[in-house]
């Protein structure tokens, strides 16, 4: 019998073979090609908030940005890179302080003023209005009401479907940051109906369920709550859900490939399918994404080319 070869190719830039050259030049210290590949990208919003963000991530331990800053003071690409970088040096110091340790409030502030500027610098970028709403997070109050909701007008107006966007707000309204189960919902629930077909925001659902599951393996740990999160997936509103987001989002994509930016989101649909034992999405799905994966949301239930793997070969999935 021939061996099943087939492996997931958990690749952290989701494919993007022009940010994986420049993640090499961050390494050593050359900030021309973060300007080259930001000015190619331009205004596609989708793999421009992509490749800010995983630039972001691997310019927490460097001084680039602020090199290519210091040459060039007025570039707006830049500033946004710079801001976004600031938003994922402040989130590793939460991380590294632990949960529920405030970090100080002086480097979230120079996060926001960080992202203030970049959003003056390029008025249309809703990139930066991403990185703010993302950062409120880290208050140990949160932010007013009023002033979340300018943020959240300002990066609306810009981008009205952008996934990352949603995506910041639904993180801030739950139970683990400044709202609950409920909101958190709600608000995935309110995304998603008012979405246009082949909008990837109906997926915010799959997020929220996501969310709560991490919310109460970090808080509760008695024997009703095991059981419960043993139907956490495959409940009848659950696999519901799964279909829902199949029918409003995937059935209405014109593209028959998956873009880097959208990667993570298509893995989370996968996720709940296969989590829930909903095949007639599931199969689909792990067909479209080949062996392209992201290790979340498959992480946070199990070692996540394990699980890929078994329901490819239950579902007789084939490259």
């Amino acid at each position: 019998m021939a061996r099943d070869r087939f492996a997931p190719d958990f690749d952290p830039d989701c494919g993007d073979a022009p940010l994986s050259s420049t993640r090499h030049d961050i390494v050593i210290g050359r900030w021309q090609g973060l300007r080259d590949l930001l000015r190619a990208t331009g205004p596609d919003w989708l793999a421009r908030g992509h490749r800010v963000r995983l630039l972001a991530q691997a310019c927490v331990g460097s001084s680039t940005v602020e090199t290519w800053l210091a040459a060039e003071p007025h570039s707006a690409d830049a500033l946004v890179l710079r801001a976004a970088t600031e938003t994922a040096r402040a989130f590793d110091l939460a991380i590294t302080a632990g949960r529920g340790v405030p970090i100080d409030r002086t480097r979230i502030d120079a996060a926001v003023l960080a992202c203030l500027a970049a959003a003056e610098a390029w008025p249309d970028d809703p990139t930066p209005w991403t990185s703010l709403i993302s950062v409120a997070r880290l208050y140990p109050a949160g932010v007013r009401r009023q002033e979340l909701a300018r943020w959240w007008d300002e990066l609306h107006r810009r981008d009205p479907y952008s996934m990352e966007g949603h995506l910041q707000v639904l993180h801030y309204y739950s139970a683990r940051w400044h709202g609950s189960h409920g909101l958190m919902y709600d608000f995935a629930r309110d995304a998603a109906g008012v979405a246009p077909p082949g909008c990837p925001l109906p997926v915010l659902v799959q997020y929220a369920r996501v969310e709560e599951f991490r919310h109460s393996l970090d808080t509760e740990h008695d024997r009703s709550t095991a059981i419960a999160l043993g139907q956490h997936w495959n409940n009848d509103g659950a696999v519901s859900d799964v279909r829902r987001t199949w029918e409003r989002w995937i059935t209405g994509r014109k593209e028959d490939t998956v873009a880097p930016g959208e990667l993570r989101d298509v893995n989370y649909l996968a996720h709940a399918a296969c989590a829930g034992g909903a095949a007639d999405v599931g199969a689909p799905l792990l067909t479209l994404l080949g062996r392209r994966a992201t290790r979340t949301p498959w992480s946070y239930t199990g070692d996540p080319a394990q699980q890929i793997t078994r329901r490819r070969k239950e579902w007789g999935v084939r490259d």
